[in-house]
């Protein structure tokens, strides 16, 4: 049986790693790289690496974090890419096949499109033909809105008014590998994860889901593993603190018999 991931998201805004909540709100938590080794370490599956900048700014202007200031996020990809000892998913500002070529080149093994497919659905196909459907993931913001289910851009956080479901079986049909769920109205929330919406999706479609939206605590990561067959739960804010740390979440879920990879630490 194939094993079931956990895999760290980790937000890049203005040269920065933050902390979202409800995707509106964001608190700089650190420097692009620090975060990336200690993740290694702690034996993640995979990372999701999102650069959600709006401005086109990626230096900190600081001296003080052991990490030179960058001027673009191909910079940054290059030093995430160095330290990521685990498949590198990379989004954000793709906009066409030669963002997504130059991001592969620079060290990313998977991309992921949000923006662009709502924008041009042939860019999805185009993408699969040249990269294959392994490379590409869709990345769909949702969020709850009179009881039903939006995809929202959040590039200027507006209802494209499809539904969910609908968009991602037309993502299914455009060949994508995976499909990457975030509950907009779960984001940095801490109360658990979205089952409903968890369920609702895979069961409308068969290709792998990555789940996002919802985490604080350990139990909340086996509660979705538990009563939803998705194929990789995700993350972002819990994995900044230590007491909480990737490792003993996935322990818990190894040691209940969840189907995940025994967790080793590394030193890198």
């Amino acid at each position: 049986m194939k094993k079931k991931r956990l895999i760290p998201v980790l937000l890049l805004k203005n040269g920065w790693i933050v902390q979202s909540h409800k995707f509106t709100n964001f608190k700089n938590l650190g420097n692009p790289i620090t975060s990336v080794k200690r993740l290694s370490e702690w034996c993640s599956d995979e990372l999701i690496y999102l650069d959600i900048s709006k401005e086109g700014k990626y230096d900190i202007k600081r001296d003080d974090q052991n990490y030179p200031n960058r001027a673009s996020f191909l910079d940054i990809i290059e030093d995430v890419a160095k330290m990521a000892f685990m498949p590198l998913s990379v989004g954000g500002n793709i906009k066409s096949i030669k963002d997504i070529e130059i991001r592969i080149k620079k060290g990313a093994d998977k991309v992921c499109i949000n923006t662009a497919a709502l924008n041009d659905e042939n860019l999805i196909k185009e993408a699969v033909k040249e990269f294959g459907s392994q490379c590409i993931i869709n990345s769909v913001d949702t969020k709850k809105i009179n009881g039903n289910y939006f995809v929202i851009n959040t590039k200027i956080m507006k209802n494209t008014n499809l539904q969910i479901v609908d968009w991602v079986k037309k993502i299914e049909e455009l060949g994508v590998g995976e499909i990457f769920v975030n509950s907009i109205d779960n984001d940095g929330v801490g109360d658990g994860y979205d089952i409903d919406l968890a369920n609702k999706i895979k069961k409308n479609i068969k290709i792998p889901i990555i789940f996002c939206g919802g985490a604080g605590s350990k139990e909340d990561f086996s509660k979705l593993v538990k009563e939803t067959d998705i194929d990789a739960v995700a993350a972002a804010n819990i994995f900044h603190f230590s007491d909480q740390s990737l490792y003993y979440i996935k322990k818990h879920l190894f040691e209940s018999n969840l189907n995940f990879r025994e967790p080793k630490i590394f030193e890198i």
